[in-house]
């Protein structure tokens, strides 16, 4: 029996800890979800115990799975910790990165240019996840992380990206039928575009409050790209990052002088994975291409 017990198992293991449901967890190996399902059934035979509760929910750990799981865990940071020695120095990049960034940054700017990393790398298979929140990298949820601030806890490595400015914009037609704001007081005159309050997924994003007291947006979606299409459909005013607004012709700066915000970007991997060539190549990747577009960021830096 213990000749069935093996890496494998454990990796397993772990995909099903942290997707908390058997199907998410094949999708993300790569394998149906009866080999999966197998997988942990000859897991807990060979331990002798059951490792999850089943439920329509998803999968809970026991308290045995609890106790495999530190172990495991242990074992996977030794493991990837010598294939970034053996194998995070080979010049040939292989595998799989998914990277987890907010929705402007990952579909405005950064999805345009992985295809350079694509034709540079063609056996990597780049994987961009483009969904306003934050991402767990200790749950394996992205590989690499686009965030608006560094991580306060856990084994991450962070690095900042770059700052970037906002703005407050509209599109012209709706200025021609509204007029433009001359003053911050003038805005309560005017329909605003933001976030939908108990949606905003990380405080620096809340920040209609700051331009103006009392403002509050009377159309909003918890989407930065629908918010820009609002803004684009001449609907109301809207705070949107110089990066996206400034390069579309039909949007119009209100108010630049005195409507100014600054946020950052930062890039942040699990301090596991950082060493892997896959992880470190597209890592740095990321990098340059912020630091050769850095005008669009900081336009009036």
């Amino acid at each position: 029996m213990e000749s069935s017990f093996d890496w494998d198992a454990l990796q397993s293991f772990l995909a099903v800890v942290r997707a908390g449901k058997l199907t998410a967890a094949a999708r993300r190996l790569g394998v149906d979800h009866s080999t999966l399902s197998r997988r942990i059934a000859d897991l807990e035979r060979t331990l002798q115990t059951q490792l999850f509760t089943r439920s329509v929910q998803g999968y809970a750990l026991t308290p045995q799975g609890e106790k495999l799981l530190a172990s495991a865990q242990a074992m996977e940071s030794v493991a990837l910790g010598i294939l970034g020695e053996v194998a995070g120095s080979s010049l040939k990049v292989a595998g799989s990165v998914r990277i987890g960034a907010p929705d402007g940054f990952g579909t405005v700017f950064l999805a345009p240019r992985l295809g350079d990393l694509g034709a540079a790398h063609p056996d990597l298979l780049v994987e961009l996840v483009t969904t306003p929140r934050l991402f767990s990298l200790t749950k394996r949820e992205a590989d690499i992380a686009i965030g608006l601030a560094p991580p306060r806890e856990g084994r991450l490595h962070a690095r900042k990206l770059t700052d970037y400015q906002l703005g407050l914009y509209a599109a012209q037609d709706y200025l021609d039928r509204r007029g433009a704001p001359q003053r911050r007081t003038d805005l309560r005159d005017h329909r605003l575009i933001g976030y939908i309050g108990e949606l905003i997924y990380a405080p620096e994003l809340d920040y209609v409050p700051l331009i103006e007291k009392d403002l509050a947006p009377s159309i909003t979606s918890s989407n930065l790209l629908a918010q820009y299409q609002m803004t684009l459909a001449g609907q109301g005013l809207c705070v949107l990052p110089c990066f996206m607004a400034g390069q579309e012709p039909r949007l119009r700066r209100v108010l630049p002088e005195t409507v100014s915000l600054t946020r950052s970007f930062w890039l942040i991997v699990h301090s596991d994975l950082r060493a892997l060539a896959r992880v470190r190549i597209t890592s740095d990747f990321i990098v340059e291409a912020v630091r050769a577009a850095r005008a669009m960021f900081t336009p009036d830096v």
